[in-house]
């Protein structure tokens, strides 16, 4: 219990600290109480608390209204929890710390352990990780009360890394779509998604649900709810979407980190360097747009910003413009 009275030419706040009385002067009353209120909480404050403890309440409190996102954001805790370890008490988890992390995350870990080798990481990358993270210990700051700040306070972000300019050509399309025929099974899912992707500017998980959500008739996708989008959303699709989507099983049965797995791997092994899944999007989306106006482009990518569709998914080169002028 505070105790404040007039000491002086001022007033002096007293509480309970550590066993023992501090006590501070001010020259206004309201200073006084404000102090002692500050030093009230901050007692309340529970210190015994883990890093594992606050990643478990953060995944059962906010990652489960995100619903497609919860996996990822679960990985990511995994993965920080095996950098500072399960048991830290989240106050020993300083700025410095924290800056250590990032270095980490963005120079890779070389040890003479496979298992303990990691690769660096691309600004953007670390940056994605570091809004969970500050998430996380946002809320144990204000509304848990389980620290008195964030020990991102004064960490130096890195930048965001440039958007990629890879684009997808037919003739490496047609050697990853081969292969996947000849190699049958979950990779052949994977590049049937890959497929369903080039033609629809879909997300990876998206490609996959694409065949289940189809309807044929009304030749839309009906794309589930997101973190971004809390109500599903009909994508409408043009004719070799629908044709592509028409002959695909009703169901692709790979998980979506598995086929960015099996994904890689195939790249690999037909030697297409430089490229990835995720490039299907904005090759889909660069083709398309010689064929449509630009709502209708972001009406099927969903983007609400247009600025960002034409930095990031747009990647015709000026070579190439210039050949259609």
């Amino acid at each position: 219990m505070a105790y404040i009275g007039p000491f002086r030419d001022g007033w002096r706040a007293q509480v309970q600290k550590d066993g023992a009385r501090v006590s501070k002067t001010f020259k206004y009353k309201r200073d006084a109480q404000a102090w002692a209120l500050e030093q009230e909480s901050k007692k309340s404050l529970r210190r015994d608390r883990s890093l594992g403890q606050a990643c478990e309440k953060y995944l059962e409190t906010a990652s489960a209204e995100k619903r497609n996102a919860v996996e990822w954001e679960r990985r990511r805790f995994a993965a920080l929890r095996a950098y500072f370890g399960d048991d830290i008490q989240l106050a020993d988890i300083t700025s410095e710390r924290m800056g250590e992390w990032r270095d980490s995350r963005l120079n890779g870990v070389e040890d003479p352990d496979p298992e303990k080798v990691r690769k660096p990481v691309s600004g953007s990358t670390v940056l994605r990780e570091v809004n969970l993270y500050r998430n996380m210990f946002r809320l144990a700051v204000s509304e848990w009360k389980w620290l008195e700040h964030s020990p991102f306070e004064g960490v130096r972000l890195p930048k965001e890394a440039e958007p990629r300019q890879a684009v997808w050509t037919w003739l490496l399309i047609l050697r990853i779509l081969r292969a996947g025929k000849r190699t049958g099974g979950k990779t052949l899912e994977v590049t049937q998604a890959f497929h369903i992707a080039l033609r629809t500017a879909m997300r990876l998980q998206e490609a996959l649900a694409a065949p289940a959500n189809f309807d044929a008739k009304r030749r839309v996708v009906t794309i589930p709810p997101s973190k971004t989008n809390p109500r599903p959303e009909d994508i409408p699709v043009t004719r070799q979407a629908h044709r592509v989507l028409a002959k695909m099983p009703k169901k692709l049965k790979v998980e979506p980190n598995e086929a960015s797995t099996l994904f890689s791997k195939l790249c690999k092994k037909t030697l297409i360097e430089g490229l990835e899944f995720r490039d299907s999007r904005a090759t889909a989306l660069t083709l398309m747009s010689r064929k449509m106006d630009i709502l209708t482009l972001a009406r099927i990518s969903r983007h609400r910003d247009l600025d960002l569709l034409r930095r990031v998914y747009y990647r015709e080169s000026a070579e190439k413009i210039s050949a259609r002028l």
